[in-house]
């Protein structure tokens, strides 16, 4: 039972890093959580990270939900969405709603702007992005998130 809590904390801390590395070479937040995930779940597609690019900058800089909580829904869709309409939402829709309690309770909101503090789709918040290093911050909710997806889908299974 060790070597498999050892194992798990391993695997969970490089799909962290790799969340966290995806972000820092350029990819978008949404993207980062998404593609960290699916990857540890061995998924290929073309469609990954594309599918995550417009919910970067919390909605394509809209001030909407932060980009690394929606990549977080789209990588808890890879383990409970469906595949048929006749299947229930239930078990997807409770993994979501457990992330975003988690996410909101840690960092006190859900959206780019509350968390960050910047307005992206203005030309002052992205100079203040770049002077406040606000990348650091979002970095950290990208490992968070992925994190906490990892956590949730796990052991939810």
């Amino acid at each position: 039972m060790t070597n498999f809590i050892l194992q798990f904390f391993t695997m969970n801390g490089k799909v962290i890093n790799d969340s966290k590395a995806y972000f820092d070479s350029g990819f978008g937040c949404a993207e980062s959580v998404l593609k960290a995930v699916a990857d540890y779940s061995g998924i290929q597609s073309d469609l990954i990270p594309r599918i995550a690019t417009g919910f970067n900058g919390g909605l394509s800089n809209t001030d909407g939900y932060c980009g690394a909580v929606t990549g977080a829904i789209l990588a808890i869709n890879i383990a409970y969405g469906r595949d048929h309409s006749h299947q229930s939402r239930d078990k997807n829709y409770e993994a979501v709603q457990e992330f975003i309690k988690r996410f909101r309770e840690k960092f006190g909101a859900i959206s780019c702007r509350g968390l960050t503090g910047v307005d992206l789709g203005s030309e002052e918040g992205q100079h203040r992005y770049a002077i406040l290093n606000t990348h650091s911050k979002c970095s950290e909710f990208v490992g968070e998130a992925t994190r906490m997806v990892l956590e949730i889908t796990e052991n939810n299974t």
